[in-house]
């Protein structure tokens, strides 16, 4: 046999061996994120029954079989131990299944995308264990190339989707930004809702000035906190300087939006929205209701913005408190944002 001709039967050989080992570790990736989720209810999924008026309950698919030809995976994290943890109330494990029953009575207006339902992660009462499987699926669905859709849940869950976005594409290739009335920095040595952001700097999963805080109120957020950040290099837009006119607050404002895009088009980018950030009067199901926040229409606003940056990978919503929640309005606000993402034209 003639050495070129042994050099080309080898290197077909590695080549079918690497495709080999790299199709059964995806198929062991994909059973792992089986195994740390259950499916939803079928009743979840709203079925019209009328060929002209479809509803996303019969076009989402829940069957293990379609997650590979999906673009976008929606996953469940039915915890709420973080919140409970930092003091505040149960009720947040109930809000995927809560949005989902509004999102699935959506129509298809504007969808093209292949949707997947993953389910819920599975729950044991442990915030800790609880995040690792977070984790393992927002890995795993990153990896795979996909936009996940995260649905809390404390606010808490921003740390297992930022230590899969640093995991996948390296701490100085993705942005963080954090929607939210407060900034979610506490000290604090166990893992709440109010410390996410804090654990994900300390651990040094996140460039300082990677992270963008946006719309958190002044007077829910300690000066000690919001200092920090500043001195750090962290990027802060208060509500009121996003509300504001004065030319300092528009200057401030359009540099970080300028330097926002321009990093955008090469970096990765993870959108958490905490409900909390919008007010009473129009989410009054979250963690903490306030009189003050953004309005409906701000926020649907900025998950478009979020939506229609192609270097979108995941976004998260949390504080969602379906026990405090008038007639599903806050849950059905979340499904009319999870529509705009479904919809955005990339």
């Amino acid at each position: 046999m003639r050495l070129p001709t042994m050099f080309i039967i080898l290197d077909f050989i590695s080549l079918c061996y690497h495709t080999y080992i790299q199709t059964n570790r995806k198929l062991q990736t994909m059973q792992e994120i089986f195994e740390v989720t259950n499916r939803p209810s079928d009743a979840l999924f709203f079925r019209n029954h009328d060929r002209q008026d479809v509803r996303l309950g019969e076009l989402v698919s829940s069957e293990i079989d379609h997650y590979g030809n999906s673009d976008v995976v929606i996953v469940g994290c039915p915890d709420d131990g973080g919140i409970v943890r930092a003091g505040g109330p149960a009720g947040a494990s109930s809000a995927p299944d809560a949005i989902r029953e509004h999102f699935y009575r959506l129509s298809n207006f504007g969808i093209h995308r292949k949707i997947f339902d993953l389910g819920n992660i599975v729950t044991d009462g442990d915030p800790e264990r609880t995040h690792e499987r977070l984790r393992i699926v927002s890995d795993a669905v990153l990896r795979d190339g996909k936009r996940l859709i995260v649905l809390g849940g404390g606010g808490d869950i921003a740390y297992p989707n930022g230590v899969a976005m640093s995991e996948i594409f390296g701490r100085d290739r993705w942005l963080a930004i954090n929607v939210d009335a407060r900034l979610d920095i506490a000290e604090k040595s166990e893992i709440t809702s109010e410390t996410p952001f804090r654990k994900l700097l300390e651990a040094d999963l996140i460039l300082p000035f990677y992270l963008y805080d946006i719309a958190f109120q002044t007077q829910d957020v300690s000066p000690v906190h919001s200092r920090h950040l500043v001195e750090i290099g962290s990027k802060l837009i208060s509500l009121e300087m996003l509300r504001s006119r004065n030319a300092a607050d528009t200057e401030l404002r359009e540099t970080i939006r300028q330097e926002f895009i321009h990093h955008s088009r090469t970096m990765n980018v993870f959108f958490c929205f905490d409900l909390q950030a919008v007010r009473a009067s129009e989410a009054p199901g979250v963690t903490r209701p306030s009189p003050f926040g953004l309005r409906a229409g701000e926020f649907l606003k900025l998950v478009e913005f979020a939506a229609d940056l192609v270097n979108t990978k995941l976004i998260a919503f949390a504080e969602v408190n379906p026990g405090s929640d008038q007639n599903g309005q806050t849950a059905k606000l979340v499904a009319i944002a999870m529509h705009r993402i479904c919809s955005a034209k990339l």
